[in-house]
């Protein structure tokens, strides 16, 4: 499959069809195109993690890349939208590469006053788990039509135009759908509110 790389300015591109290229035929211009459009995207998200992560921004978009290319073919467009399958990628590569630069590391004396920012807080992380267990139980109470708009924007990365158009509905109403979820979503999740 030979992805025709000739787009009009302002076309969405079909990201999924450009990793199926990827995988299938090996299509370089379809890596060309994926590179530049998301490369930009993984550098500005590992520089915003983490400080000092300017050193090995450029060596994580490497890391990363090669891993899209090596391992579009396990990417499933029903299981995820590219962008959500890459980032996984990134946190994937991010989490190796601080292992790998931990294992390399000598102590120093000014190292044992040091608190680690990379150590998880217990408290956090359970503060977090309840968090996404409440996103989870809220999203039940949503109608179908919110859910499925929300899915096909959030999960499927679609845009509201494609959404609208998926589901036959005009841009409005898929807008005010997202609306009105996350306005439910947030009454069920703040009630004090």
């Amino acid at each position: 499959m030979k992805l025709t790389m000739q787009k009009e300015p302002g076309d969405a591109v079909d990201w999924p069809q450009v990793m199926t290229a990827i995988a299938e035929t090996r299509d370089r211009d379809a890596f060309a195109m994926f590179f530049d459009h998301f490369a930009p995207k993984v550098k500005a998200f590992s520089l915003s993690r983490l400080p000092g992560a300017e050193l090995v921004a450029d060596e994580l978009v490497q890391e990363v890349m090669l891993k899209v290319w090596d391992k579009a073919g396990t990417y499933r467009a029903e299981l995820a939208s590219p962008t959500t399958w890459l980032f996984t990628l990134v946190r994937n590569c991010h989490i190796d590469m601080l292992r790998r630069s931990k294992s390399n590391r000598t102590l120093a004396a000014d190292d044992l006053w040091y608190e680690d920012d990379y150590e998880p807080d217990p408290f956090a992380a359970l503060q977090q788990q309840r968090s996404e267990l409440g996103v989870r139980k809220s999203l039940l109470t949503l109608p179908e039509e919110q859910l499925d708009v929300l899915r096909r924007v959030y999960l499927q990365g679609k845009s509201h135009q494609q959404a609208a158009e998926d589901l036959g509905l005009p841009l409005g109403t898929v807008k005010s759908r997202i609306r009105l979820a996350f306005k439910k979503l947030e009454s069920v999740l703040r009630p004090e509110q």
